[in-house]
Parts: structure tokens; C-alpha cells; sequence
């Protein structure tokens, strides 16, 4: 049987309060209500949905300010449209409840389409992406194959994590190995797999590559992929959700055209988001 547990330490429990605290003054500070339908009105104010650990889409900056390749993109909607760009840290696991309390408008954040497409309004696709493996270089693991009686962890309910859970694209490969651990972000995975503590990280492509933050010879991605996939902005699935889903589709295809979108491309091309996986153009 696999053992699945979270590892918790000092700096991912001042992260999780914080996140609670701005989720509460959210709430405090009078969030749109719902209506019959589960969903929000929108007053113009497109408060984001985002992980604030999931570079390079959505992170905190040296700064302390938040950034990211989505949080761009999102803003640029709102440069657009007249709207209030409102970034919102979220605990992962209660998206679904902070979007269906009106909390927050959207999920904007590397948010993969395959698999939700019945829970939320989804834009079309926007950006191709991968879920990968990274190892230690010197670990010897040179394919999936080889991962079996590893220890392995991922973002708990992440792709990977649903890839490789029962039911599962890849719940085969899951089930060979030692165990599959989960976190709560993937800076401490990748103190995990550099300590020797784990054996792999699965996770997607560009976050992959910006926590690698070239140590080549210390990481290295398995050739094999876990999967092909697509991200998507999602909406609560009400008419308004649908809406504004359309409306933001919509924003960034002229985002493509004017060229904003190769902007940002260029702007986190090192952190591993590649202008040729761009989907959304006509």
C-alpha cells in the first residue's frame, strides 16, 4: 500500500496563515454575493485565484510583490478591459469553495483544463504544457520505468498527483512506487529530492525548470513525459462565469495579435514558458 502524507514545515505553515488571513479579509471586506446559482456578479473587480508558490506563474517577487507569467497575462486583461487587477494568494485545496462563494472571480495559475472540464467554465485553452519527472543526475533513474520502488512527491491535488492516484492516467506507474508523497509546495520538494529524502518530483515543465534554477548538475528531467496537457482560465460554471470566460478568451487572442503575449513569453523564457506552446490565436 502507498503511503501519502504532507510534509509541513515553519515556512509553509506562515504561508498557509497568511494566505488564510488575506482569504478572510476578503470575505470581511464584502465579496460579491452569490447568486441562485452558485456564482457571482461581477463588479469589474477580477480577483485571481492563484497559488503564490508556482512559479512562473504565479510567485512572490524579491520584492514582495506578486508575479508571475499568469498574473502578467491577467492584468493585461484588465489593462484591457477597465477592470481592477485584485491577485488573491489561495490555499490550493479550497479554490473550489472560494470560487463558488464569489470570493474570488477566477482560477488563473497553470490551472490544467483535462479532467475539470465539468466543474468550471473554462476559457479555450491558452498554453500547452507537460507534466514531468525530475531526478537527482547522479541518481542512476533515467526513465519512468526506473521509478519503480522510489520514493516520489507532488503538489497534493495537482495533475501529477491525479496522473498518478488511483484512476489516474498513469496510476500504474503510481502503483510501483515506494510511496507517493505530497506537498504543499514545490520549493520544498526540491529540498526533498537534493537531501536525498525523495527520489523524483513530479511535476509541470516550467515550474520544473524555474526550482531547477540551473543546477543542471545537481537535477535533471526525465526524457519521458507523464502526460500532454492544456491550461485554462476557469470560472464558476454559472451564465455570468461563462460570460466572463468568453469575454477574457476573447482579450487574449487580441493579446496575441498586439503582440503582449510574446512579450511575456520573452519576459519568463529562462523560467521555462515557451512563445511555440502558445494556443490561443484566432
Amino acid at each position: 500500500m502507498r503511503t501519502i502524507y504532507r510534509a509541513v514545515d515553519r515556512r509553509q505553515f506562515l504561508k498557509a496563515s497568511a494566505a488564510a488571513l488575506a482569504i478572510g479579509t476578503l470575505a470581511g471586506c464584502g465579496a460579491p454575493a452569490a447568486d441562485k446559482d452558485g456564482g457571482t456578479g461581477f463588479d469589474g473587480n477580477l480577483i485571481v485565484g492563484f497559488d503564490q508558490d508556482f512559479p512562473p506563474y504565479g510567485y512572490v517577487a524579491d520584492d514582495g510583490s506578486y508575479t508571475g507569467f499568469d498574473l502578467d497575462l491577467a492584468k493585461a486583461v484588465c489593462d484591457k478591459e477597465g477592470w481592477t487587477f485584485s491577485p488573491s494568494p489561495i490555499s490550493w485545496d479550497a479554490k473550489d469553495g472560494l470560487l463558488n462563494s464569489g470570493q474570488i472571480t477566477c482560477i488563473w495559475n497553470g490551472f490544467t483544463i483535462e479532467g475539470r472540464e465539468d466543474d468550471y467554465a473554462f476559457t479555450a485553452a491558452y498554453m500547452e504544457n507537460r507534466q514531468v519527472v525530475v531526478v537527482r543526475r547522479d541518481s542512476g533513474i533515467a526513465s519512468l520505468a526506473d521509478l519503480a520502488g522510489k520514493h516520489v512527491v507532488t503538489q497534493a491535488d495537482s495533475t501529477a498527483y491525479n496522473l498518478l492516484n488511483d484512476g489516474g492516467d498513469q496510476a500504474g506507474l503510481g502503483k510501483s512506487f515506494a510511496d507517493l508523497q505530497t506537498i504543499g509546495e514545490y520549493n520544498t520538494a526540491f529540498m526533498m529530492l537534493e537531501s536525498g529524502s525523495v527520489d523524483a518530483v513530479a511535476i509541470d515543465y516550467p515550474v520544473a525548470v524555474y526550482n531547477m534554477g540551473g543546477k543542471d548538475d545537481v537535477f535533471s528531467i526525465l526524457d519521458e513525459a507523464l502526460n500532454s496537457e492544456h491550461y485554462g482560465v476557469g470560472f464558476a460554471k454559472t451564465d455570468a462565469g461563462k460570460e466572463l470566460a468568453a469575454k477574457v478568451e476573447t482579450d487574449l487572442k487580441e493579446l496575441y495579435k498586439d503582440g503582449k503575449v510574446k512579450e511575456l513569453c520573452d519576459k519568463y523564457a529562462d523560467r521555462g514558458v515557451s512563445y511555440d506552446l502558445w494556443m490561443l490565436k484566432d
